[in-house]
């Protein structure tokens, strides 16, 4: 076990690297080397018989908290924490960085780690899915049944419906919660609607409209799409499969059934993505990185794309970058098969987990249930960052009403992920479903190699899943 806690982290300490827009997406990942017997103790499961109230700890304690920095920006944590401090006593150590993986691994390696971690599955160092893979997380189902401090609501009276019913938050498939579900943004392709207001375009609702367009645009200069990186084709491709097949292929598809790529549906998934490639800006690929993203992204700001795939903090990651003259941001969910169809956006989150090892393991609950406070949700909102609580929609304004209003428009939501499976040697979703988007534009790589390529690793996948 010890073994493979330390193999983890060297693992990830590796191949950490910065997804500066989203916790993942966006689409789209420490533990300890302390004695992992502990760790295993400590991380099973709660006993449901009784009251799910973490013990309270001694007001002496500190724990310490580790936070992504996104575009939301970190003085919204320094403020929760000092609220949950002010409410509990309990004193909190808060780490926050641009590139956390990079700044938390190392002292992991020496048996120092947070008791709570914010990092979203997704992004490249993919140190989350690490410590799912290696049933390093700790069972938090019973925080979903805390009072939330300082408050008299239970944590599971306050979350939206949904989203701890998710692969995302409930990765083993169960029924027990490990992530807590945090900021969450509905997905879709967001554009300039200044310009299609400007060309008399109207908005694409099927796939066979969106060529049209990109046909109209093309003989303008325009491109029809381009995408930040290709971890945002993570929600894009989980809505394509809900719009394709519903809920039945996505479910079949993200557990990768044998033969399921092999059906209609999922030849028309993978037929859109690769004619959506020959209409994408040509710069993209080589821009599509952690560091260039957001030219990218500048492309749409610039009417040199239309559309890309994107979620609802775009508007804070470019609020201070030059635009066309008459640009409003726009958002629509992903184009249906055919006319009368469904259109789907994804609701993409990140999300808050406890190391299975975690020092102080009744405080970092209370901490996690504290997060769906009030106070918690006013501080975060106030940089844009949305709680998936209950009637949080009503408190927003501006251009948030409009994305979060999304699914009131006739959008479906699509939720949930890839299934988790045993650590495979080279073998990891994003390069194998996502990171090719590059070489389709590019040319450097056909449809057929493509899907090839995620056959052979769904093989694998299948075969090793939890």
């Amino acid at each position: 076990m010890a073994k493979k806690v330390l193999g983890v982290l060297l693992s990830v300490v590796m191949t950490a690297s910065l997804v500066v827009g989203c916790g993942g997406s966006g689409t789209e990942s420490g533990s300890t080397t302390e004695a992992p017997e502990a760790a295993a103790e400590e991380a099973a499961p709660a006993d449901d018989g009784g009251s799910a109230e973490a013990e309270a700890p001694a007001g002496d304690v500190t724990i310490k908290v580790a936070a992504i920095e996104t575009a939301y920006g970190s003085d919204m944590w320094q403020e929760v924490c000092d609220a949950f401090t002010a409410q509990t006593g309990i004193q909190v150590e808060l780490t926050t960085d641009k590139n956390l993986e990079d700044v938390i691994g190392p002292s992991m390696q020496g048996g120092e780690y947070p008791d709570v971690i914010h990092l979203a599955t997704g992004r490249e160092a993919a140190l989350t899915e690490q410590f799912i893979k290696g049933n390093l997380i700790a069972d938090i189902t019973d925080v979903l049944s805390m009072t939330v401090p300082g408050e008299d609501k239970k944590v599971s009276d306050k979350i939206a419906g949904g989203f701890t019913e998710t692969s995302l938050t409930n990765p083993y498939g169960d029924g027990k919660t490990y992530l807590a579900p945090m900021f969450y943004s509905p997905c879709g392709l967001f554009y300039n609607a200044g310009l299609l207001e400007e060309k008399g375009w109207d908005l694409p609702t099927t796939w066979d409209e969106m060529w049209e367009l990109g046909d109209k645009a093309k003989e303008e200069g325009i491109y029809l799409f381009t995408y930040p990186t290709t971890g945002y084709f993570d929600a894009f491709f989980y809505a394509l499969m809900y719009s394709v097949g519903g809920a039945d292929f996505f479910d079949q598809a993200t557990n990768y059934e044998e033969g399921i790529w092999d059906t209609p549906e999922a030849q028309t998934c993978f037929d859109i993505v690769a004619k959506l490639a020959t209409y994408t800006n040509p710069i993209t690929p080589a821009q599509a990185n952690d560091q260039d993203f957001t030219q990218n992204q500048q492309l749409v700001l610039d009417n040199k794309a239309i559309f890309m795939p994107n979620g609802t903090w775009i508007v804070t990651e470019m609020a201070e970058a030059p635009r066309a003259d008459g640009f409003k941001w726009g958002m629509t969910a992903l184009p249906a098969v055919e006319a009368g169809g469904d259109g789907y956006s994804y609701t993409w989150f990140e999300q808050a987990w406890i190391p299975a090892g975690a020092e102080h393991m009744d405080a970092a609950k209370q901490f996690v249930a504290f997060l769906y406070s009030d106070a918690a949700c006013e501080a975060f909102a106030k940089a844009g960052a949305i709680q998936p609580v209950l009637g949080i929609a009503d408190k927003l304004e501006g251009d948030n009403v409009m994305f979060y209003s999304i699914y009131d428009n006739g959008a479906k939501a699509a939720m949930g992920n890839f299934a988790a499976f045993e650590a495979i040697p080279g073998v990891e979703v994003r390069p194998v479903f996502f990171d090719p988007v590059n070489s389709l534009v590019s040319g450097e790589m056909t449809e057929e190699a493509w899907i090839d390529g995620i056959k052979s690793a769904s093989d694998q996948m299948r075969a090793n899943l939890k």
